[in-house]
């Protein structure tokens, strides 16, 4: 009989932290952001520029640097962001909690592969080692994610950093 109450009580304990670290990974940290605003580095001052967007949501979280999402609309058009924006080459959306309607990373993936949306550098190490990525639509539906640059690859994966990198802060 008190081998049932311990096989129980174990078994209770393990149900109860499983739900709990199931919560805190898909809901517990995420707040959602209120400054409304996405920025495109400039091609002609290498700095970030404020863009025009409407019905801007987005939810980020402290512990971890690569937890922000983000989406949004625009009016501007693929060629004007392409001819004053950085574009970039490649990008990979990040998944997003199921619960965060808006960003779907294999819908985003798709368009960006076949070249229905375009990505875009938002902002250079955002945090040490993250880039903020935009990526716009044709139909000017927009999102931004961040992702690991060189350096932060570099620095979690143990590597020598190296001097291109700028200097990490102290934390």
């Amino acid at each position: 009989m008190n081998g049932k109450i311990i096989v129980i009580g174990i078994l209770v304990s393990s149900l109860l932290g499983g739900g709990a670290l199931y919560y805190l990974q898909v809901y517990g940290f995420y707040e959602p952001v209120e400054v409304a605003e996405v920025a495109l580095v400039s091609i002609v001052s290498d700095e970030p520029e404020l863009i025009s967007i409407d019905n801007f949501e987005a939810i980020d979280a402290e512990s971890s640097p690569i937890r922000y999402r983000a989406c949004f609309t625009t009016d501007m058009s693929l060629s004007l962001l392409t001819e004053t924006y950085v574009g970039l080459e490649t990008a990979a959306p990040r998944n997003a909690p199921a619960w965060f309607d808006c960003f779907d990373a294999e819908a985003i993936g798709a368009e960006l592969e076949a070249g229905t949306a375009l990505p875009f550098l938002g902002e250079k190490n955002i945090e040490f080692g993250v880039d903020r990525i935009v990526a716009i639509t044709e139909n000017g539906r927009g999102y931004v994610w961040h992702e690991l640059n060189d350096c932060g690859e570099k620095a979690y994966d143990g590597t020598i950093v190296g001097e291109e990198c700028p200097k990490r802060d102290a934390e």
